[in-house]
């Protein structure tokens, strides 16, 4: 939730668009994106509602801890990222994220450590940033269909990919100026 304060920050300073975001957010960008995912539309919109449920049921469960924690869904897999302060938090909260309905697998990825700086979450929205672009001006791989997380240095891929599109991601991540670790999450085309 931390990296979408400088978002956030921009509508805010931005305000003849305030109009516009609902229609961008929601609307055609929503539908563009449907159009060129290889998920159906369903799982696509499905995928969204459990990141919403999740950050809702860990605010229910964790009220004061869960300001570092981020849900990230694709194809009903969700992967958790950020800060917690203990095990038994770190724990709990993949258990409070596979009691929501449709969810396959949860990928806990949480660390056990204090807030990460703003500057630290400012470098890892630029990571992202970069590891996407790259992937989106490659040929060789589906950019638009490849979510990227990126949490303290480390980039998570997830999406439905074939092997060759899978290998090809992870060396575009991996040459990325930033990018301490790859972590792949996809799930495998025939």
């Amino acid at each position: 939730m931390n990296k979408l304060i400088p978002i956030a920050l921009l509508g805010a300073l931005i305000p003849p668009l305030q109009g516009c975001a609902p229609l961008v957010v929601g609307g055609a960008a929503t539908g563009a994106a449907v159009a060129v995912d290889r998920r159906t539309a369903g799982v696509f919109v499905g995928d969204q509602e459990i990141e919403l449920r999740a950050l809702a049921r860990l605010r229910e469960t964790f009220p004061q801890k869960t300001d570092n924690i981020s849900a990230t869904s694709f194809n009903r897999q969700v992967l958790l990222t950020g800060q917690v302060p203990d095990e038994a938090t770190r724990s709990r909260a993949t258990d409070v994220v596979k009691g929501i309905p449709d969810v396959r697998t949860v990928f806990n990825e949480l660390s056990i450590s204090g807030v990460t700086s703003l500057t630290s979450d400012a470098n890892d929205v630029a990571i992202t940033g970069k590891v996407k672009t790259r992937l989106v001006r490659d040929e060789r791989v589906p950019g638009a269909n490849i979510k990227v997380v990126t949490e303290a240095g480390v980039v998570y891929l997830m999406g439905l990919v074939n092997r060759a599109e899978a290998s090809a991601a992870t060396d575009i991540a991996r040459t990325t100026a930033g990018v301490a670790k790859v972590v792949t999450l996809f799930e495998y085309l025939n």
